[in-house]
């Protein structure tokens, strides 16, 4: 059992997986505009509702849960390497992948999912040790996209990147000491592009695996970002050179 708490990710939820749920708990005494639609989702999706105090809410969740938790009986969206290669073989578009070597924040996770639903990324593929868990924190900074984008949890990372290589995935690793600029790339072709764990980057497998490096610009006197920001601008841009190839 896992919980998901936050009006945006338990909204999602509610439209997405109503049949996950187990339990809905909301605050009691919260009747604003956006619990009422969330109230309402709820009825009309068949989910009962239970009120109680805020602070047995506070005692559920450690974050901030904006008067509503949820209890569901499973991981959503969590894919194995069959599903996500099967995946790819439907797809009629090119692929775009966000592949994240070794996040570990939750929030930073989250994050970068809540921008991969936002680019139209077809899959997040990380590998299954040391990586965030996809739990209540990294759902809730989501905002719903945890619900909707594939999550794809791979026990070896470098053979999986090997198996895109085979599919005709080009492989766009990030590196600060890289030589090529990432608007200098083609990302119009079905790509995969791969961050680094925050302060360490790739690691060095996983860098060999890469067809290319591409690197920010960076003016000022930081020499990286935070890689959920990293990651927003890469699949950002590639979003802009598909719109302008169509």
């Amino acid at each position: 059992m896992e919980q998901v708490y936050g009006i945006h990710a338990v909204d999602t939820l509610l439209r997405r997986e109503p049949d996950s749920i187990q339990s809905l708990w909301v605050q009691a005494g919260r009747r604003d505009k956006r619990m009422s639609a969330l109230l309402d989702l709820a009825a009309n999706q068949g989910v009962a509702v239970q009120t109680v105090p805020r602070a047995e809410l506070d005692d559920k969740v450690s974050g901030r849960h904006q008067g509503v938790v949820a209890d569901v009986s499973r991981q959503s969206r969590q894919w194995d390497e069959a599903a996500l290669y099967q995946l790819l073989g439907e797809l009629a578009q090119p692929a775009l992948l966000l592949v994240l070597d070794g996040v570990t924040d939750p929030h930073n996770l989250g994050a970068c999912l809540r921008s991969a639903d936002a680019a139209g990324v077809h899959a997040v593929v990380v590998p299954k040790d040391k990586s965030a868990d996809l739990n209540a924190t990294a759902r809730k900074v989501a905002c719903g996209a945890a619900e909707v984008v594939p999550f794809v949890r791979v026990t070896n990372l470098a053979r999986t990147l090997e198996d895109l290589k085979e599919r005709g995935i080009w492989l766009y690793g990030t590196a600060g000491e890289a030589d090529t600029l990432l608007y200098e790339a083609d990302l119009t072709g079905p790509a995969a592009i791969i961050m680094g764990a925050e302060g360490a980057g790739l690691r060095r497998l996983t860098r060999d695996k890469c067809d290319h490096l591409v690197k920010l610009p960076m003016a000022g006197e930081v020499s990286s970002l935070n890689v959920s920001v990293a990651t927003g601008i890469c699949l950002f841009e590639a979003v802009r050179q598909r719109n302008k190839a169509e």
